[in-house]
C-alpha cells in the first residue's frame, strides 16, 4: 500500500460530502525545563456547521489551564475559530498557532470528567498563547492518504494523517502568569470522515528528548479484530517507521486513569528496538458522546496525560524528556474498554 504526501498536504482540503466529514490539526510542546506546555487542536466539521477548539495547557503545581468550544462556521477554508488560529508558514518546516481567549484554570483537573460542574466551579482566566513550531523537512515525515482505502465504511477515523517531531519556541500567558516556551512537540494532521466512536480503543504516545530524538508509538484496537500497532522513531536525523509497539499500564483510582506506562516499539526494516517508561505527571479526561441510530448515547473517554518519559536500553538509555500519553476507550458499563492494556 503506497502512501501520498505532498506539500499541499499541509493546507486544507476539499471538504467531502460526508457529514462527519473533519479537517483537524493537532499540536503539543513542552518546555523541558520549566515543564510548562500542553496542546492545541482544531477540527473543522464544516458539514455539521461547526469546529471542535481545544487548548489543553499544563502549568506548574499540576493545574491544567483547559478550554473547548463548537464555534459555528461554513467552510473548510480554514482553520481559524473560538479564538485559535493556525497559519501554515512552509511547508514541513513551520507552523505557527495563535490563541487569544479565557480558559478555565483547574487545580484538581480530574474535575473535568463532570464537564458542566468544572466550568461552574473553577475560576476563568485571560490566555494568550503564540508559538511557532519548526520540523527537520519532508524526511521527518510519517504518514499521509494510503492510495487504498483502509478502513471499514462507518468505521472511519481519518483518510488521510500525518505527523512530525518539531521544536517549539514562543510564548504563553494564563492570567498574570507568563512562561516562554523554547521545548519540542508533535504536530499531527487528519482529514477524511471521523467517528471518536470508531476506535474499541487506543493508546497514542509522544515523547521528545531534544531535537534529534523521540517517537510517536500507537496502538489501536478494533471491537472486532487485531487492530494495528505501529509508530516511528526520530533517531539523530533519521526517522525509522516501526511495525510493532508493546505496552502495558498501570491504572490508578476507582476511574482507572492511566499512571505508569512501560513498552518497547520496534523497527523490522530498521533491525531496532527502543524501550521505554513513562510517568504521568498531569493527567485530564475529557469524553465526546455521540447518539447511535436507536437513540442510545456512546460515550468514549479521551484521558489527556502529560507525561515524563525515559527510555531504558539501548546507546540512549538514561536520556528524559516528556510529551503527552492519550488514552481513549469506549465506555462500557461506566468501565474503560481498554483497560487490560
Amino acid at each position: 500500500m503506497g502512501v501520498r504526501l505532498e506539500p499541499s498536504d499541509e493546507y486544507m482540503h476539499e471538504l467531502g460530502p460526508e457529514t462527519n466529514f473533519n479537517e483537524s490539526m493537532y499540536i503539543n510542546c513542552f518546555d523541558p525545563t520549566s515543564q510548562v506546555g500542553g496542546w492545541f487542536r482544531m477540527g473543522n466539521r464544516a458539514n455539521e456547521g461547526y469546529a471542535e477548539m481545544t487548548v489543553c495547557l499544563y502549568l506548574p503545581n499540576g493545574r491544567v489551564g483547559f478550554m473547548f468550544k463548537r464555534p459555528n462556521i461554513e467552510n473548510n477554508d480554514a482553520l481559524d475559530a473560538g479564538g485559535l488560529t493556525w497559519t501554515m508558514v512552509k511547508p514541513f518546516e513551520e507552523l505557527r498557532i495563535d490563541f487569544v481567549g479565557k480558559v478555565v484554570v483547574l487545580d484538581n483537573p480530574h474535575e473535568m470528567a463532570d464537564p458542566k460542574t468544572a466550568f461552574a466551579n473553577n475560576p476563568f482566566s485571560e490566555c494568550e498563547a503564540h508559538i511557532t513550531f519548526t520540523g527537520q523537512g519532508r524526511n521527518s515525515m510519517f504518514g499521509g492518504e494510503p492510495d487504498t482505502p483502509h478502513e471499514t465504511p462507518g468505521e472511519e477515523f481519518a483518510k488521510g494523517h500525518y505527523e512530525q517531531l518539531v521544536s517549539a519556541t514562543g510564548s504563553l500567558r494564563v492570567g498574570e502568569e507568563e512562561w516562554a516556551i523554547d521545548g519540542f512537540g508533535l504536530r499531527d494532521h487528519s482529514w477524511g470522515p471521523r467517528y471518536w466512536q470508531a476506535p474499541w480503543y487506543y493508546r497514542w504516545l509522544t515523547a521528545n528528548f531534544g531535537e534529534n530524538l523521540g517517537f510517536m508509538a500507537s496502538r489501536v484496537a478494533k471491537k472486532d479484530g487485531p487492530g494495528s500497532r505501529g509508530g516511528f522513531v526520530w533517531d539523530n536525523g533519521q526517522i525509522h517507521l516501526c511495525d510493532d509497539v508493546q505496552i502495558s499500564t498501570v491504572t490508578t483510582g476507582e476511574e482507572n486513569y492511566h499512571d505508569k506506562v512501560t513498552g518497547v516499539i520496534r523497527s523490522t526494516k530498521s533491525g531496532k528496538e527502543w524501550n521505554f517508561e513513562g510517568e504521568v505527571e498531569s493527567l485530564i479526561p475529557l469524553r465526546n458522546r455521540r447518539q447511535d441510530p436507536d437513540g442510545n448515547w456512546l460515550m468514549t473517554r479521551i484521558s489527556e496525560g502529560m507525561t515524563k518519559w525515559r527510555i531504558t536500553s539501548g546507546e540512549h538509555e538514561g536520556a528524559t524528556g516528556f510529551g503527552m500519553s492519550e488514552y481513549l476507550d469506549q465506555i462500557i458499563d461506566e468501565s474503560p474498554v481498554g483497560i487490560a492494556e
